[in-house]
């Protein structure tokens, strides 16, 4: 039985999409803890709503980042996690804590990684003239946003494309990849190999 936590920094729609899935799948594994930066986290309330328990490592209350990042990774070791994951958790970890939980530790970015990592990928990506965008499910490593490739949706970019309308597509497919990748992870589906990740059983990591 693997044990997951997850990190939330609002709503949480795809911890919602792990959460629910691993349920409906019956996964060998459960959802330890959501854990939050922010007191006022809508993915809290759902959570709890799940019977799954709840914490706040609250950054506002820390002066120096490495402070925050060091109380958050004695909160997330405490539930002795197989794998953690980051949904929609709007802080850059340092080094350190990406060190801690190497291997375990992964991340989803809405763009085809390696192309546009930080932030307004879908504003970047439009305004680029890109015919298809994406998202990736990926390794975090103390580079932000690279990281072994686990899983990539292919999203085409419409015309006349707004960066509300297109993240609302997007985002529907990220609830459909992210759980699917974790459920990888759980099932010890992956080989990473020189950086690249690939499925043992040969499943697609690409979803059209």
């Amino acid at each position: 039985m693997k044990t997951i936590v997850i990190l939330i920094s609002g709503r949480g729609s795809n911890m919602e999409a792990i959460v629910r899935t691993c349920a409906a799948e019956r996964w060998k594994a459960r959802i330890a803890a959501v854990v939050s930066n922010r007191p006022d986290a809508a993915g809290l309330v759902f959570a709890q709503a799940h019977g799954i328990a709840t914490a706040v490592v609250d950054h506002k209350a820390f002066a120096e980042r490495d402070e925050f990042d060091a109380a958050l990774a004695d909160v997330v070791a405490g539930y002795a996690p197989d794998v953690v994951v980051l949904a929609g958790f709007m802080r850059i970890l340092s080094p350190a804590f990406v060190k801690r939980f190497e291997g375990r530790l992964v991340n989803i970015h809405p763009s085809l990684l390696p192309a546009f990592t930080g932030l307004h990928t879908h504003q970047r990506a439009i305004a680029a003239g890109c015919k298809l965008t994406g998202a990736t499910v990926h390794f975090v490593t103390t580079e932000l946003d690279h990281g072994p490739i686990i899983a990539q949706a292919v999203e085409p970019v419409l015309p006349g494309d707004t960066e509300a309308t297109l993240s609302a597509r997007l985002l529907a497919r990220e609830h459909v990849l992210y759980p699917l990748a974790v459920r990888w992870i759980v099932e010890d589906s992956l080989r990473v190999n020189d950086g690249i990740v690939t499925h043992l059983s040969g499943e697609p990591q690409l979803i059209l």
